[in-house]
């Protein structure tokens, strides 16, 4: 069998499992959560945008956090703000609020949303030489918000990166996940940290 054909059988393997609805290995998600992929079309097996028009509107937000391990080469100069580009911090912060709000020009099947509250914070970490990044997002909508405001720590996190690469490159992006959430169906959720 060529791996083509080895692809393509595993393709519709997959989909068809999609199809029928799968779970995991204890008969289900994790508490509120769907075991289908609700991205997919569960006939074609194709990607699709989920309609949301029979939600009703709820106070959503999301919490995501995340964080850039500068190294000692950059972690000084950053809290000094003796960077060349300019205030790293600031910037990224911006950057970060810019990235929650292009969301779903940047993930396909992303609705767009009318965002009420937009928070990112940049805090210096001086025990682990790192920039800890939080960012929590608000809407009156029929849709969360999970993906905004991890569009907006990423943002940042990535801001911090260009702004600090020209001293070093040995830098790590880490931990970017959604550390609460509220409204919604499916309710509130709180990331089990170990």
């Amino acid at each position: 069998m060529s791996s083509l054909s080895t692809v393509i059988g595993f393709n519709r393997a997959f989909f068809s499992r999609v199809r029928r609805g799968f779970t995991t290995a204890t008969g289900g998600g994790l508490q509120g959560e769907s075991s289908n992929l609700t991205h997919i079309d569960p006939t074609t097996g194709k990607a699709s945008m989920v309609s949301v028009t029979e939600k009703k509107p709820t106070h959503r937000t999301a919490i995501a956090g995340g964080r850039v391990f500068l190294g000692p080469k950059a972690f000084p100069l950053v809290a000094a703000n003796s960077m060349k580009k300019g205030d790293v911090l600031t910037v990224s912060q911006i950057a970060g609020i810019n990235g929650a709000k292009q969301t779903s020009n940047m993930i396909p099947l992303c609705h767009p949303l009318l965002l009420s509250h937009i928070d990112v914070q940049l805090v210096l970490n001086e025990k682990d030489l790192a920039v800890d990044i939080t960012a929590k997002v608000e809407c009156q909508g029929n849709t969360g918000v999970e993906m905004e405001a991890l569009s907006a720590v990423s943002t940042a996190a990535l801001t911090v990166f260009d702004m600090c690469k020209a001293v070093t490159k040995d830098m790590v992006l880490s931990d970017i996940k959604v550390l609460e959430k509220t409204g919604g169906k499916s309710g509130p959720y709180k990331h089990q940290s170990k």
